[in-house]
């Protein structure tokens, strides 16, 4: 990013950059909070101007107009990342990939569809996050067993819904609704405890723009709510073109294990089946594999999304 923020780096003075000094003589600086004081710097851009700069740059080429569409949607990534914000990341890494994907996204844009950039620029954006995200996994010991993967996407969902029940929520029930070990329950809500950062903390020391001013503007949100909902009807047609080429027991299985908010148990589709534990097991990889493969075939855009 150092050569697309072009002149960021040419403020070693700016006493909103520079390291702080405490009582003890000792230095430290925040890169995060450096660098959303040096992207407040490009403003938004209307529609119109940023659809001028997108066609002066796939019609011409034009370096500066597309270097002008980066900067005025670094704000897009900050906002994307800080949703991941819980996850053991450095989270200067996370909109780093997000930069990526945002360059990608501008790269392929085409400014003559009615979409605004930041609407399509998004969904690269968190693409991106997340292939890092789960490239990553094993660095920081989440995602390594199967168990570790089902409870870093579903433990906290599955607390939400004993908790409108009703229930007292304690590891062991939540390992019993997941099939995992209390153990495993235990150390993953370790590992996705974090400190938060509130949306009001100033971004300088003497500033009056916290890190909420730094987020899209409140109008994108419904072109963003759009495409969200586009995208989830395109998998969801395609997930059930994929279900109907499946035999009875991968369907079962997919619908009521891999897909369902409360997965059955290995053993139950064991005994259902006639057949062991490990078998399911084996089916369900299969299964996973299968449906992965599918949906690079249909979604072209899916292979770029290492989900």
């Amino acid at each position: 990013m150092n050569n697309i923020l072009g002149d960021a780096d040419k403020h070693p003075q700016d006493p909103e950059v520079l390291p702080k000094v405490d009582e003890r003589g000792l230095s430290s600086y925040d890169p995060l909070r450096g660098y959303l004081v040096e992207i407040r710097k490009y403003p938004f851009l209307s529609r119109e101007e940023e659809h001028q700069l997108a066609v002066r740059f796939r019609e011409q080429g034009d370096l500066d107009a597309v270097t002008q569409l980066i900067l005025s949607h670094l704000r897009l990534s900050v906002s994307i990342a800080m949703e991941y914000k819980k996850l053991p990341f450095n989270t200067m890494d996370l909109i780093q990939e997000g930069n990526v994907g945002l360059m990608h996204a501008v790269k392929k844009y085409d400014p003559y569809k009615n979409v605004r950039v930041a609407t399509y620029a998004a969904w690269w954006i968190r693409a991106y996050i997340l292939k890092h995200i789960l490239q990553n996994w094993r660095l920081v010991r989440i995602g390594t067993t199967e168990a570790q993967r089902k409870l870093f996407f579903r433990l906290s969902k599955e607390r939400e819904a004993l908790e409108k029940r009703g229930m007292v929520i304690t590891p062991k029930l939540l390992a019993d609704q997941l099939n995992v070990r209390e153990k495993e329950v235990l150390e993953m809500t370790q590992r996705l405890e974090g400190h938060e950062v509130s949306l009001s903390t100033p971004v300088g020391e003497e500033e009056h723009t916290s890190f909420g001013d730094l987020l899209p503007a409140p109008q994108e949100d419904t072109e963003k709510h759009l495409a969200d909902k586009q995208l989830k009807t395109l998998f969801q047609s395609k997930l059930d073109a994929f279900s109907k080429q499946l035999k009875t027991r991968e369907a079962d299985i997919l619908s009521n294990r891999v897909l369902s908010e409360h997965p059955k148990t290995l053993e139950i589709f064991a005994q259902k089946y006639g057949i062991s534990k490990e078998r399911v097991r084996q089916v369900e990889t299969n299964l996973l594999k299968k449906l992965k493969k599918y949906m690079q075939t249909e979604i072209p855009d899916f292979k770029n999304i290492s989900v």
